[in-house]
């Protein structure tokens, strides 16, 4: 009964809980908002030179405004910059965002390769990762998710930076990156071919085809590998063995009259292989295999119609991912299926835009082995939105959302954004908000270890969090400056405890338990962002101060929260011809990190990471070759991955602070046709 509601939603053409107002990437849709006006000519500065990049119609907030016009501060990672990491890492976006300032990818198993993405020094499970709006792989705590999806078929990356529930539900309490299609402009096809040092391969394609009735599709197909390696010869496995398949289908619909559909599905199929390596034993004596063979399954769509000055959309979305995980001799198989429904009405009414809608979510987990991590969330929600213009040199939005959560009662979110322009030059945002975090058993310790030795949840309330951002933009012909500071608490943190001995007797196999945290978790920090942009030329200079402390529970006393550097910096620079090609260099730079459960340290080294890029063009043939970490920096040089004894959580390795695999190079082909 229930998966047949589930259908019911996506064949009615409802969408996800929190996508009120992400817009599909269908051609000429109609606009949500009223089309900002533009500068008027008096508030140009005459030393200006025209920008170069085209208007841009952010997707990830409801008004569906020019990026510069919106007050609630999204960060658009463009075509070009997708383009360059495609050439890098074809198989995942994991680099793409991992480079973007106040991003982290923190791996979460570091012999399987899973990681997920912390945004301002939240916690990755706290990161709600959406496709075209609409939550394809699942709420949040999977590992997986950054890794599996290629940037071929990607038009924009959209950022949303602090508590974003009030747009998105509870699956958002750090933050939102949705990322945004490439449109199908005119019939075209691409594909991508990369070999590495470390036995990896990547064959990506690309389709896309037109026609004059308004419908226009996009395919992309993929194929990647990866061999085990040992980089340090201790037996354990340092970079994951995996062969994965990927493939993804778009058709959009446009009526030309002020209707539009968008439809997707998708397919991924992954084999990874990890742990000890031939006749190599773990330090208790017995091999340790690591294995999570993952099949996962998508369908979604959007439909739009203008009603004079209203548009209705009904938009839909459900997610299915079934592994299959080995931790030694332990076997863990379950689905985990989530399901969206939304309905929103947008009007507007001279300078105010507002959104009214409701919507309903449910995520289970259905658990072959075990059993007792099975649960089932139910969540109905309504929104409202409302958008001020004051005059061109300033607006106002207001967001608030209630959800009725079947496991953790009424969860609100509210939200608040102001966007000031005292001058053609400044830019400021200042933006508030609240929202709620609904725990499951899926957080970045058992993303490693599994769930056989964790306790059934038990008198759990839902993470709270109270978010704040400011930042301030300077421009000035080339130059771009952004100061951005944050702050973040989150009440009654979910954290892994490990259970007294009397609690837990050995014969249960039970060792450790969620509960609350009884003091929150503080974050604040600041980033900085410096951009030069003349011609060909592309020079970038960022750097992120963050400080971040939490209760550790074991222990009863306040630690900073491990494997979050303090500092982080980077330099890139980039010179592109339209013609030959691209060359770029950058380099990055970590701070000291604190550590947790690692017996050889407690703090991390500091280390620098330095590549380059050569891309060389023959008109619609590029070659290019790339090299990621130069100085050959890995972890395994300084400490080793593996612990002398087994935590009782089931780890045998320490916390990932810096790469496993060292100096990579890359090359290959893209074709265009």
């Amino acid at each position: 009964m229930v998966r047949a509601s589930w259908l019911l939603l996506v064949l009615l053409g409802t969408c996800p809980l929190s996508t009120a107002g992400a817009q599909p990437p269908a051609p000429s849709q109609p606009p949500a908002a009223p089309a900002p006006a533009p500068r008027p000519p008096e508030e140009a500065d005459e030393g200006d030179i025209p920008e170069v990049e085209e208007t841009v119609v952010v997707s990830a907030t409801r008004s569906e405004r020019r990026l510069q016009d919106e007050p609630l501060r999204v960060e658009v990672i463009d075509q070009d910059e997708i383009e360059e990491k495609a050439l890098m890492t074809p198989g995942s976006v994991a680099m793409l965002l991992g480079e973007t300032t106040g991003l982290r990818v923190q791996a979460t198993a570091p012999s399987l390769g899973a990681a997920n993405v912390r945004i301002q020094g939240l916690r990755g499970r706290y990161a709600q990762l959406l496709a075209d709006g609409l939550p394809l792989y699942g709420s949040g705590g999977d590992s997986l998710g950054l890794l599996q999806v290629p940037p071929l078929d990607l038009g924009r990356v959209e950022v949303i930076k602090g508590a974003a529930s009030a747009l998105y539900g509870p699956a958002a309490l750090g933050g939102v990156i949705n990322l945004v299609s490439r449109q199908a402009a005119s019939a075209s096809t691409e594909a991508l071919l990369n070999v590495t040092t470390l036995g990896g391969a990547d064959a990506t394609m690309w389709l896309a085809r037109t026609s004059s009735t308004g419908w226009a599709w996009t395919l992309l197909g993929g194929a990647h590998g990866q061999s085990r390696r040992d980089r340090d010869d201790d037996g354990w496995t340092d970079v994951a063995g995996y062969a994965r398949g990927v493939v993804r289908p778009r058709v959009t619909w446009d009526s030309g009259a002020g209707t539009s559909l968008f439809l997707t599905g998708g397919l991924i199929a992954e084999d990874r292989q990890a742990g000890t390596i031939g006749s190599a034993v773990a330090p208790d004596g017995s091999p340790f295999a690591e294995r999570l063979d993952s099949r996962r399954a998508d369908v979604g769509g959007a439909w739009r119609r203008v009603l004079g000055a209203r548009v209705l959309s009904l938009r839909g979305s459900w997610a299915r991912n079934g592994q299959d995980r080995r931790f030694g001799e332990v076997r863990e198989r379950g689905t985990r299926e989530t399901a969206f429904g939304e309905v929103a009405l947008t009007g507007i009414r001279g300078r105010q835009s507002w959104v009214v809608g409701g919507a309903l979510q449910q995520d289970r987990y259905a658990p072959r082995d075990v059993r007792r991590a099975a649960y089932r969330f139910t969540v109905p929600a309504v929104f409202v939105q409302d958008q001020v213009d004051m005059g061109p040199r300033a607006s106002l939005s207001a967001s608030a959302r209630l959800d009725a959560h079947s496991e953790y009662g009424a969860l609100f979110s509210p939200r608040v954004s102001l966007l000031l322009r005292p001058s053609p030059a400044w830019t400021t945002r200042v933006s508030a908000g609240g929202g709620a975090f609904a725990p499951t058993p899926f957080t970045e310790e058992t993303d490693e270890t599994g769930l056989s030795r964790l306790a059934p949840l038990a008198g759990l309330r839902a993470e709270r969090a109270a978010s704040f951002n400011a930042d301030l933009t300077w421009t000035h012909g080339p130059f771009e400056v952004t100061a951005t500071g944050f702050a973040s608490r989150v009440s009654h943190a979910v954290q892994l405890a490990t259970l007294p001995q009397l609690a837990a007797p050995s014969s249960t196999g039970i060792t450790v338990a969620l509960v609350n945290a009884a003091s929150p978790t503080r974050t604040w920090g600041t980033e900085l962002l410096a951009r030069y942009r003349r011609g060909a030329l592309v020079l970038m200079a960022t750097h992120a101060w963050t400080s971040s402390t939490e209760l550790d529970v074991d222990e009863g006393t306040r630690r900073d929260v491990p494997l979050t550097p303090r500092h982080a910096l980077s330099f890139n620079a980039m010179l592109e011809g339209a013609h030959w090609g691209r060359a770029g260099l950058e380099a990055y730079y970590v701070g000291q990190q604190p550590l947790e459960d690692d017996p050889y340290r407690t703090v991390s080294r500091r280390y620098l990471l330095l590549g380059a890029l050569f891309e060389r063009r023959f008109g619609a043939v590029r070659l290019f070759v790339n090299a990621e970490n130069l100085f050959d920096v890995r972890q395994t040089t300084y400490a080793p991955l593996i612990r002398p004894t087994r935590l009782p959580d089931g780890r045998w390795t320490v916390g990932a602070w810096a790469p496993l695999d060292g100096r990579v190079v890359n090359g290959g082909l893209r074709v265009g046709f």
